[in-house]
């Protein structure tokens, strides 16, 4: 979707608003739009408060685990005597996702907002926005609007007048898939190589530089400064479907589709309504053939499941896969499943930071029997190969990568089984380079 941003009429654009707006990105316009109300609201309650109007809105993360916001502040013990930390992952690598860069090139003070109410939410004087190395302008735009807001006071030793001390600084990650999982990123920030930590100790008990620590995503805290504006229950009435899924959501749609874009839907939307109406369908003289709803590692379900799915977390359980970080990845009808689903195993055995057996051996061997079935090479045997593989790989790892390279191909086997048994049987073959 192109910029200036026009919303479609069935769109609800909340964090979405004022994308295409240059004036949107300054301190003046910010303010002008409304900006930094919340934040001089929240620093007036008590941290708890906050908390609890977070919890009743029903805010649940975005990045991908979809957990209670406002629960997981809670755990953060106020009067312990730490210092406190907030890390708002904005690492975004997941491919098929990029909605978050948006928010950091359209809105940044926006991300700040949020940002500095959650820092005071759960007791931290330091926050961190780790943003993706690739993602030049975004961080050429967020250091320029930290910059504003440090100079006008609204963050720094007395954020607006306040007394209170929140500071906000940029981390620039260097291309690693692996740093947008939690505690890699805490490692990165640290200066240290980016592997996943073993949990326990969790992050709110020990954390960045080993004292308690949060971490959110860039369209969960986004999301904040407008539920202190309009209250809770104007954002629990943001429902369609689930009284667990609250809110608007930002989707990434990408692929064989008509118009691609970050389209922003309340939670419940129809499946079948946002792929036809909202995105356009498929290309001329193409079906939907497969849908990746949240980001490259979910599972694949068919067009037929997608039609009839509600596009909240429930409703994506429900078909067998999950909303994730809302990165729909769209597949027509001339595509080869196993070429793709190779594809995607050969980026999580590339991107996986080899500490685990189970993730280093797992997804290399899955990629090279796949690769070896798309070049007409495979047996049946492959296939129990790939589902005895994803058996070691599920659950058994320090993080989930090893788990987000065996979803989409299993569950893509399951339901596509008919062309890799083409492959195995010499009916069809798939001449075109994997990674092309």
């Amino acid at each position: 979707m192109g910029y200036p941003h026009k919303s479609h009429p069935q769109e609800t654009p909340v964090l979405s608003k004022h994308f295409g707006d240059p004036a949107a990105r300054t301190l003046e316009g910010w303010k002008a739009r409304g900006g930094y109300t919340a934040l001089a609201q929240a620093l007036t309650m008590a941290p708890t408060a906050i908390q609890d109007v977070v919890k009743a809105s029903g805010l649940r993360g975005r990045g991908g685990a979809g957990f209670p916001t406002g629960l997981k502040w809670s755990f953060m013990k106020l009067d312990d005597g730490k210092p406190h930390y907030l890390c708002c992952n904005a690492d975004e690598s997941e491919p098929g996702t990029f909605k978050d860069r948006e928010i950091m090139r359209w809105t940044p003070h926006a991300l700040i907002e949020g940002v500095a109410i959650g820092a005071y939410a759960i007791g931290a004087e330091t926050a961190y926005i780790y943003i993706r190395g690739e993602f030049s302008e975004p961080i050429r735009v967020m250091e320029a609007a930290l910059a504003e807001a440090r100079a006008a006071g609204v963050i720094g030793p007395n954020a607006m007048g306040s007394g209170k001390r929140i500071d906000i600084w940029v981390h620039k990650g260097a291309g690693a898939y692996i740093c947008g999982e939690e505690t890699a990123l805490m490692n990165s920030i640290e200066g240290k190589r980016g592997n996943p930590r073993i949990k326990p100790p969790f992050p709110a008990v020990s954390g960045l530089f080993g004292q308690p620590t949060t971490i959110n995503n860039v369209e969960t805290l986004t999301a904040v400064p407008h539920i202190l504006n309009n209250g809770a229950e104007w954002y629990k009435g943001m429902c369609l479907s689930s009284p667990k899924s609250t809110g608007s959501k930002l989707f990434s749609v990408c692929g064989n589709v008509a118009r691609p874009g970050n389209y922003e839907v309340v939670l419940g939307f129809s499946f079948k309504d946002f792929l036809y109406d909202l995105c356009g369908g498929p290309p001329a003289g193409r079906k939907f053939k497969a849908i990746i709803p949240g980001g490259s590692s979910v599972p694949v379900i068919t067009i037929e499941e997608a039609e009839q799915v509600r596009m909240d977390y429930e409703g994506f359980l429900e078909v067998g896969t999950m909303l994730g970080s809302g990165g729909v990845i769209i597949f027509d009808d001339a595509q080869s499943m196993p070429r793709q689903l190779a594809r995607l195993a050969r980026f999580y055995a590339h991107e996986s930071c080899a500490q685990c057996t189970q993730c280093r051996e797992g997804t290399a061997w899955m990629t090279r029997i796949l690769e070896r079935i798309v070049a007409g090479q495979g047996t049946f045997e492959d296939l129990d190969t790939i589902f005895d593989l994803s058996e070691s790989m599920t659950g058994k790892t320090i993080c989930v990568l090893s788990d987000s390279c065996a979803a989409p191909v299993v569950s893509g086997i399951k339901r596509f089984r008919g062309e890799f048994e083409a492959l195995i049987t010499g009916r069809r073959s798939s001449t075109v380079a994997v990674g092309g």
